[in-house]
């Protein structure tokens, strides 16, 4: 399959598995806003500034697992103490990627590609667009996260990620989402 076909298909894909997985998640995202609204101060959902495709900025969406005093920062430079008790399953469950299927439906992410990096991460974000990932949305999950290789070594995340350039197919994609689902990767480090 041609690289044009392959983004025609997945980003059908996106659209119809996104919109089934909102529906499906609806109830569960309102049990954790309700649970993390009562175990911490401030919204359930967090918003943060990501760098998309092309280097586009947008607004990601997760349920928020830190305390709201934590600040705009990567995860691998915060504090464990800075996670909530919720926070901590949240994380390693990985619900609290659940909203961004909103950012997947509006065509800001994909399922799979690249995590979207803050864009005070000036050397991942260089080295990904050294490599050419900047053409690609980011994704939920990726070949990188599924090796438990989170954000804090820029240019080793980058080369993971830009190993999909070589492998991108429906299969893969649908691999990479199967293993995500049922437990590889760890997310994004937090530090101790």
């Amino acid at each position: 399959m041609g690289v044009g076909m392959h983004s025609e298909v997945k980003r059908l894909f996106d659209i119809i598995a996104a919109t089934f997985g909102l529906i499906a998640a609806t109830p569960i995202l309102a049990i954790c806003a309700i649970v993390i609204r009562l175990d911490s101060h401030g919204p359930a959902i967090f918003r943060q500034v990501r760098i998309g495709r092309h280097g586009r900025h947008f607004v990601c969406l997760k349920l928020r697992t830190m305390y709201q005093e934590t600040g705009d920062r990567p995860s691998h430079e915060v504090g464990q103490s800075s996670v909530t008790r919720v926070g901590r399953l949240l994380r390693r469950t990985k619900l609290d990627e659940l909203p961004q299927l909103l950012n997947v439906l509006k065509g800001d992410m994909s399922f799979v590609g690249p995590r979207p990096c803050l864009p005070s991460q000036k050397e991942l974000t260089e080295a990904r667009n050294r490599l050419g990932l900047a053409r690609l949305r980011p994704g939920i999950t990726g070949i990188a996260q599924v090796a438990s290789i989170d954000m804090s070594d820029p240019e080793l995340l980058a080369k993971y990620d830009a190993t999909y350039l070589q492998v991108m197919s429906m299969k893969t994609d649908l691999s990479l989402i199967i293993r995500t689902v049922f437990g590889s990767g760890q997310g994004d480090r937090v530090s101790i």
